[in-house]
């Protein structure tokens, strides 16, 4: 060993001395990069202890010794030091356990890409930007904290087991944005199952099946770890970006853009135009709620967990549901009560009246802010692991924005050519159908937040959009709610054919 670092003492020296005379950071940068290359090659002979202390070599004699360290925390932040350094514990530990060359070869080049952003702050040729967030690591970190939750449910302790397996959920998976880039950039069916299979393994737990903890445990391992290298393999691009970012104000928004449109619409064309400004109210009110909303999520994640988080948005979207569902059985209720000249001259504008406008402008209200909020914190997590591509993040948040006041116009105006009971049936449907997605992604909040147990079906399926997922907790309520919903239809349909007709 004593040969080996008598082996490193000239650059070492060669190192000091760039500190003391003042050469720039970017040339200190240089012989850690050369240095790096060698711990590399050390790895690639099968030499793995030699590459380890040559790790060690470049950390504690150039990183640390030319005073790079002490700058970096000085001038930058403390947290791009602890970045750095926990890179370099990283690709150690990596070699330790013998890990693929293809993994030590993206671990050195991002650790060298670091390091040269660095240096170049530190010069005065770029501002700081943080270091992207490497997801194999994280997933390692992860992975280790699972393992925790083994040896504690080894030792007789479930309680700390599950709450580990919380720590891995709250403060890796949805904190550090995992989850959102999965679902944007794999599949939300992808992040669903995840997400399942972190309940699944704390059921395990709690029965106290050995096999089936450690079996669990190591699925939910696998599925972080495949889904980190398909993350990392992915390089970003100016496009992807854009199509990312276009891709979530379209996802968060359609719902919204579409419960709002058809409620101003069906007043509009029931001739109750001055009850417009109470939902255009309701929506902006919201929007203002979202802003505070996800201010107080990112309170929660950081100090109780994120579990709260998760119970007020499942709470917030069953509350949707049943204003929905009261409003789109309103709206169908009037569908054919009297010839429809005289119901547009009284029913409608005295039923509005009498303050079915607050149930329209609440139901707008809920809308957005059901979606606004998670919106905000999906380009939180966009907005941080992108900073070469920021300007694509707001070009594709533009455009989606642009698109959705597209639709929300064409719900709009061409509803103005849609026969009156044909619009009114199929807009209290719309809403009918929305509620449904709305009672399966609000209990599915509510089983992240564990307070809804969660019961899998062996046949995995997920449609996202419409808050279907493979649990018997989401879909029994939702086929319930469908039968209500059916049952409702024909009694009005059946109460419209007997009530007396006016004569037009």
């Amino acid at each position: 060993m004593s040969r080996k670092l008598f082996a490193f003492l000239p650059l070492l020296a060669l190192a000091v001395s760039a500190g003391v005379f003042g050469e720039p950071w970017s040339s200190v940068e240089e012989e850690m990069r050369r240095a790096l290359s060698e711990a590399w090659y050390s790895y690639v002979a099968g030499n793995n202890e030699e590459a380890v202390t040559r790790m060690d070599a470049v950390f504690s004699g150039i990183y640390q010794e030319t005073g790079f360290e002490s700058a970096v925390r000085a001038r930058i932040s403390e947290e791009r030091a602890e970045n750095i350094g926990e890179w370099f514990a990283y690709i150690k530990d990596s070699m330790k356990s013998n890990s693929s060359q293809q993994d030590m070869r993206k671990n050195f080049s991002e650790l060298n890409r670091v390091l040269r952003v660095t240096a170049n702050s530190l010069d005065g040729r770029e501002e700081p930007a943080a270091p992207a967030r490497n997801w194999t690591r994280t997933a390692a970190e992860m992975s280790a904290i699972l393992d925790e939750a083994y040896g504690l449910f080894l030792a007789g302790d479930a309680g700390g087991a599950k709450d580990k397996v919380d720590v891995a959920y709250y403060q890796y998976y949805e904190k550090l944005g995992f989850e959102k880039v999965v679902m944007t950039r794999i599949s939300g069916e992808r992040a669903s199952r995840v997400e399942y299979q972190f309940s699944t393994a704390k059921k395990a737990i709690t029965r106290g099946a050995d096999n089936e903890t450690r079996e669990s445990l190591n699925i939910l391992s696998g599925y972080l770890k495949e889904d980190a290298a398909q993350l990392d393999s992915r390089t970003d691009n100016a496009w992807g970006v854009f199509l990312g970012s276009l891709l979530i104000i379209l996802r968060e928004g359609f719902e919204a853009i579409i419960i709002v449109g058809a409620i101003i619409a069906y007043l509009i064309k029931s001739g109750s135009k001055k009850n417009v400004r109470a939902v255009y109210w309701g929506s902006v009110i919201a929007l203002g709620f979202s802003v505070v909303m996800a201010w107080v999520f990112n309170m929660l994640t950081s100090n109780a967990g994120g579990q709260n988080q998760e119970i007020i948005e499942g709470f917030t979207m069953l509350l949707a549901v049943v204003v929905l569902f009261y409003v789109s059985n309103w709206m169908v209720s009037k569908a054919e009560s009297e010839a429809w000249s005289g119901y547009i001259e009284g029913k409608v504008k005295s039923s509005i009246a009498r303050g079915s406008v607050f149930s329209l402008a609440f139901a707008a209200f809920l809308a957005v802010f059901r979606e606004g909020a998670e919106t905000i914190l999906f380009y939180q997590a966009l907005l941080a692991g992108n900073k070469t591509y920021i300007s694509m993040i707001w070009l594709g948040l533009g455009i989606g924005s642009v698109l959705l006041v597209i639709i929300y116009l064409l719900i709009r105006f061409l509803s103005i050519r849609i026969p009156l009971k044909p619009f009114f049936l199929g807009t209290s449907i719309l809403l009918f159908i929305m509620s449904i997605s709305f009672t399966g992604s609000g209990i599915k909040e509510l089983q992240e937040g564990s307070v809804v147990s969660v019961t899998l079906l062996p046949v995995n399926f997920t449609v996202d959009i419409l808050g279907i997922y493979p649990t018997l907790e989401t879909l029994i309520p939702q086929i319930l709610l469908l039968i209500l919903t059916v049952v409702t239809f024909v009694i009005q349909i059946r109460r419209q054919k007997k009530a007396p007709r006016k004569a037009a």
